[in-house]
């Protein structure tokens, strides 16, 4: 029989789909950030990667399957990256620093996100839910790990750890946005940098 019509192995065709996916992905990432996902079409995100619509849908079941693979993908990645889950104590600020400092060089990716975040306050946007599980997660998850600082003695008594957390996620989510529209002005490492040394400081006298 010819090579030619020999299937390739498993292993190959599995590793094809897996690149495959990853550029349709990348190619959602930029889509979203430019146009959004109500301005995004299965159509547009097929185009930029060679693929026809039921190319993409061989791979994401609908558009929204594909937003969330997206959303997914950057948390998990993030996670394993900076070792958030694993870390305690105030080390988790220097985590949250090195992932400020990562995110200055992905706009697209931050882009992105401001995009969807923004998009999804509205309470029928398909990733309201996302976003509120998300931030509600991420709360939870660093006023947890203050919680237990506290209790260790590392920070004061007197700190709020939900309050706290929830201004990190602020500080951090404005820094971007702030930097997206001002990249040459605002410097949101350096300005992070800045605001956690001064957290530091005044966690430690609480």
């Amino acid at each position: 029989m010819s090579a030619a019509f020999i299937d390739p192995p498993a292993s190959h065709r599995r590793t094809e789909r897996a690149r495959t996916r990853e550029r349709i992905l990348d190619a959602a990432v930029v889509a979203f950030a430019e146009k959004g996902y109500e301005g995004t079409s299965l159509a547009t995100v097929a185009e930029s990667v060679g693929l026809s619509q039921p190319g993409i849908l061989h791979h994401f079941r609908s558009k929204r399957g594909l937003l969330m693979a997206v959303l997914e993908r950057r948390d998990q990645v993030d996670r394993v990256r900076f070792g958030l889950d694993r870390t305690e104590g105030l080390d988790v600020l220097d985590r949250l620093m090195d992932l400020m400092a990562h995110n200055a060089t992905v706009h697209g990716m931050v882009q992105s996100f401001s995009v969807l975040t923004g998009e999804s306050a509205a309470e029928n946007h398909v990733a309201h839910a996302h976003f509120t599980d998300r931030y509600a997660a991420h709360r939870s998850h660093l006023a947890g790990v203050l919680a237990r600082a506290q209790e260790r003695g590392e920070i004061g008594t007197g700190v709020d750890c939900g309050a706290v957390a929830a201004q990190i996620l602020a500080m951090m989510d404005g820094l971007q946005l702030q930097w997206l529209h001002a990249p040459h002005e605002v410097d949101m490492v350096e300005v992070f940098g800045i605001f956690l040394d001064r957290l530091r400081a005044d966690l430690a006298r609480a």
